[in-house]
């Protein structure tokens, strides 16, 4: 069997902590796209830890951890994090790395960082982790695999090959030091031998597995709303972000996907720039953002506060549909608990017209929020264990989502801790 959890909206749904869950009756957990530039916050009794780029099943010995061919793979920032894990008494992940992944190179942060300096007030709101350098690169075709680490003369003369535009720009257009030949030859002969032990035939691996029946699950970085193709255009991520992308990413038939959990949150929360309908400011936002997650909404990767807004019943639905959903997990509901009336954005007001169907990005920018409030329970619902123990009115908002979205939600989380899950029984 074949899970994919991703996300419905802008990412920071508590991915991770489903994948962490989902992954104890796994055999295998692929992460199948995007990079360093977001993370998944975990809590379990080892300790709370914000993974980048390792997939989450890695606190668990009986997985192996893949770093699929669609990730955009940063060595050095890998084994730090693996080394992180293991420093603080975790046993070390089994890992495989795709040889088909293709390695952030140095100079792709510099580019990021140099980009975003050069925008100024019009930047994306970069993690400046190099990921939108590196895709470029990517489909340009001037990309390097892992597996051309292992052949130093063609990677040498490619290298050679490869700089020469990029020094252009570095001198002429973003004036900075240019770069050396050697100097990058050198740092990717240390990630060659940092990775080599980890690499394998990603292909041959997944068709073995998926012949063997093993469980497999697809974790997936960032959510819907921040895909290149179905997203909010342009302020979104560089690789895609939705479940169909799972069986390029993971190297699987795309029939082989048979359930696609996708996460949502009780409230919304973004990183970055964008249309944001249903964004709060102010105090009221300051509130529901120190309430929110474990120990308040700020960013896994940046450390940046979080925009906050209420539940956006458009762009989840919306976020559901295109990700192809099976089941939804609706995550921190226990994040309300403080407030008597809860607002949601039910539609949207575009021109002078209301509208429940989620639109392009021009008219989205124009986009009012259509609020309806709901009564909230007022009491705090952790240590809850039962979906049927809830609040009435806890119950309601979750039963009113379900309906907003169109999707079956399966499960709802109401802490941070592992097993802070109620199944919701039909």
């Amino acid at each position: 069997m074949v899970k994919a959890i991703v996300g419905a909206n802008w990412g920071d749904e508590g991915k991770g902590k489903i994948t962490d869950m989902f992954a104890a009756q796994s055999d295998v957990v692929v992460r199948f796209q995007g990079g360093a530039n977001a993370g998944h916050t975990i809590i379990n009794h080892y300790g709370k830890f914000a993974l980048h780029l390792l997939p989450s099943g890695s606190f668990h010995s009986h997985i192996t951890n893949v770093i699929g061919n669609g990730v955009a793979l940063n060595i050095p920032a890998l084994f730090k994090e693996m080394q992180e894990i293991i420093d603080r008494g975790v046993p070390a992940p089994k890992l495989l790395v795709s040889d088909r992944a293709q390695i952030i190179m140095p100079y792709h942060v510099l580019f990021d960082q140099y980009e975003e300096e050069r925008l100024s007030s019009h930047s994306f709101g970069s993690t400046k982790s190099g990921i939108a350098p590196f895709y470029s690169d990517k489909y340009a075709k001037v990309g390097f695999q892992v597996c051309e680490l292992f052949d130093e003369k063609a990677l040498r003369e490619k290298l050679e090959r490869v700089i020469v535009p990029k020094n252009i720009l570095l001198e002429h257009l973003y004036h900075k030091p240019l770069l050396d030949v050697d100097e990058l030859f050198d740092q990717l002969m240390q990630y060659r031998d940092m990775v080599a032990p980890y690499v394998g035939n990603l292909h041959e691996f997944m068709q073995k597995a998926l012949k063997e029946n093993k469980n497999i699950l697809l974790e997936g970085q960032l959510g819907a709303l921040k895909d290149p193709d179905w997203g909010i255009y342009p302020m979104v991520t560089s690789s895609n972000s939705i479940a169909g992308y799972g069986a390029v990413g993971a190297g699987i038939p795309p029939y082989a996907i048979t359930d696609i959990c996708t996460v949502v949150k009780a409230y919304s929360s973004a990183v970055g720039g964008g249309a944001f309908v249903s964004e709060i400011f102010g105090d009221e936002a300051d509130k529901l953002r120190n309430h929110g997650g474990d120990g308040g909404e700020y960013g896994a990767t940046t450390g940046r506060p979080r925009r906050m807004g209420w539940f956006d019943c458009v762009a989840s639905r919306y976020g559901c549909k295109v990700q192809g959903t099976t089941q939804a997990v609706l995550t921190v509901l226990d994040a309300l608990s403080y407030l008597k009336e809860i607002p949601v954005c039910v539609a949207y007001e575009i021109d002078g017209k209301v509208t429940k169907e989620f639109p392009t990005t021009p008219m989205l920018e124009k986009a009012k929020p259509v609020l309806e409030v709901l009564p909230g329970w007022h009491e705090d619902i952790r240590g809850v264990k039962r979906f049927e123990d809830l609040p009435e009115n806890a119950k309601a908002y979750v039963k009113f989502i379900e309906r907003a979205i169109d999707t079956p939600i399966t499960m709802v989380s109401n802490g941070p801790g592992r097993d802070d899950i109620l199944i919701v029984n039909e």
